[in-house]
């Protein structure tokens, strides 16, 4: 093999002059494959703009036109603070298509990485064999997969960002062990991907986000926050509700978008989740919920819970909300229970909150 970078795509390897003289993927074997070598073609020839679209995780997706000289900037903050280096591994299991997967491309492009690119699935390191993995980055049910079936060879990767949805207190624990440093990220595709990193296990574990030295922070009148860095046109004004501690440092608390406004009472959903998530962990309960407002006459909204799956018995949904009441207050705790057979979910595997609720109101 070539002391040249180079990149594998589905058990393929390619040269970055292999790839620069393509001028065609009509070859190519799925979606994932011919939008990897496409982007990398691109990249390697010089093309100055990207068009990509949003998730649609908070709204309708949308096109958004990216330069390379601000994929570049923000590339090179994750590879100086995690010190990735040229010659080391890279493994790209993310959708090309978005933000995320196209920056592990970039990151990798521009640090001289090698790149592994396998078909975003549950359990990427399944298909990995004998071959050292430096950088990843994961959505968490990739990352609970890979602990529960190929946790030796995560341990054996340097590092991992996570992002994409939050990291569930199970998932905390089970991190805990696992000798890859991991890291949570926080950013969108307006930010060009994350602007801050938290670690996650080791010896020093945060339990807020630090932005890289390049970004500015503020809190809005609502108190949501406000990103400002060189390498972006305007400032990013977030729906994200956060605490801010420092000058890069916070907690992110949860989206205005979501809040639910129940008898003239604010009730932030992902505060309820936190505490319900606790409380299905007791009862051994695996299925995915969430907290959202339904229009009642008396309060307005009122604070829902809608779990995926069968209904429980009457019963056991007493015994959780009684658990409920020990730890909120009376308006944080949820006035029903509604029971979706499937949930919706976004292009990217998100819980399509919008669209859910659309459904059973």
């Amino acid at each position: 093999m070539s002391l040249l970078p180079w990149i594998k795509v589905n058990g393929i390897t390619y040269s970055h002059e292999e790839l620069k003289r393509q001028s065609s993927f009509e070859y190519a074997r799925s979606d994932f494959e011919r939008s990897t070598l496409k982007f990398c073609h691109d990249w390697l020839n010089g093309q100055q703009e990207f068009t990509l679209q949003t998730s649609g995780s908070t709204g309708v997706p949308k096109p958004i036109v990216l330069f390379r000289k601000q994929m570049e900037a923000s590339a090179r903050q994750t590879i100086e603070a995690l010190q990735l280096k040229s010659g080391e591994t890279a493994l790209v299991c993310l959708d090309t298509k978005y933000i995320a997967g196209q920056m592990m491309l970039v990151r990798s492009l521009i640090a001289g990485m090698n790149i592994i690119a396998v078909e975003p699935t549950s359990n990427p390191f399944d298909k990995i064999e004998d071959q050292d993995i430096d950088f990843v980055a994961l959505v968490p049910y990739q990352l609970e997969n890979s602990i529960e079936h190929e946790a030796e060879k995560l341990n054996q990767v340097r590092c991992a960002i996570i992002g994409g949805a939050a990291i569930s207190l199970s998932l905390m624990e089970k991190i805990k062990k696992s000798r890859c440093f991991l890291f949570a990220t926080y950013g969108m595709t307006e930010t060009i991907s994350h602007i801050a990193l938290q670690r996650l296990n080791g010896k020093n574990v945060d339990d807020y986000f630090e932005a890289f030295p390049t970004i500015d922070l503020r809190l809005d009148e609502r108190g949501c926050l406000c990103i400002k860095a060189n390498y972006l046109k305007e400032e990013i004004i977030t729906n994200d509700l956060v605490e801010l501690m420092e000058e890069r440092k916070f907690r992110w608390l949860g989206r205005i978008d979501n809040v639910i406004n129940s008898g003239g009472i604010k009730v932030i959903p992902e505060k309820v989740e936190l505490a319900f998530e606790k409380i299905f962990d007791s009862f051994q309960i695996k299925n995915r919920f969430f907290i959202t407002g339904l229009a009642d006459v008396k309060l307005g909204n009122k604070v829902t819970l809608v779990v995926e799956g069968l209904a429980f018995n009457k019963e056991i949904q007493k015994e959780i909300l009684a658990e409920g009441i020990q730890v909120l207050t009376k308006y944080e705790v949820p006035k029903e229970f509604i029971f979706a057979k499937h949930f919706k979910e976004t292009a990217t595997g998100k819980i399509n909150r919008s669209a859910i609720v659309a459904s059973i109101q």
